[in-house]
């Protein structure tokens, strides 16, 4: 972090992120892709110090993973928790980002050849992330599983299968 306190613009950061939506199977191994959606951004990160400023992140952060989950938990953090999270503030300076879906793309030379498309599966199989039920802690007492947490996993399960498939399906 002396980096980041130190620097004018900052500790210079690399963020990348891919999905997966699925597998495409070609007529050759060559030819083999994924459906994904990636991004990269960079940019100059410095820590934030403001503890209103860090309290805010941490929610926004908390709740990004789960909604509601800072409602539902116990917040505030304490001193120790504060004192040994640092949260940084990125500044973006560029990015770039990229999406494949569709099927195989094959070369016109195997695509006339039947004793290649009559003998090989092409095509694409969907893949998305998917959340298992819930499994209580051995400590938890609440009784049920809270609806802010079935709802969010049900939309999640929904979004990502629907959003897997129709990557499949575009051309």
């Amino acid at each position: 972090m002396r980096l980041a306190r130190e620097s004018s613009e900052g500790l210079p950061m690399c963020i990348a992120a891919t999905k997966c939506d699925g597998l495409v199977l070609s007529l050759t191994p060559f030819s083999h892709s994924y459906n994904y959606r990636s991004a990269v951004l960079f940019g100059y990160a410095t820590p934030v110090d403001d503890m209103e400023e860090k309290l805010w992140a941490m929610e926004l952060i908390t709740n990004s993973v789960l909604p509601e989950r800072w409602e539902n938990s116990r917040t505030p953090p304490d001193g120790a928790e504060l004192s040994s999270t640092t949260i940084l503030k990125v500044k973006i300076a560029s990015g770039s980002g990229k999406v494949r879906d569709g099927g195989p793309h094959d070369e016109k030379k195997d695509l006339e050849r039947s004793e290649v498309t009559e003998n090989i599966w092409t095509g694409v199989v969907p893949m998305w992330e998917a959340m298992g039920e819930p499994v209580a802690s051995d400590y938890n007492h609440t009784g049920s599983l809270p609806q802010y947490l079935r709802s969010f996993k049900n939309k999640i399960n929904s979004t990502n299968e629907s959003y897997a498939g129709k990557a499949a399906r575009d051309a």
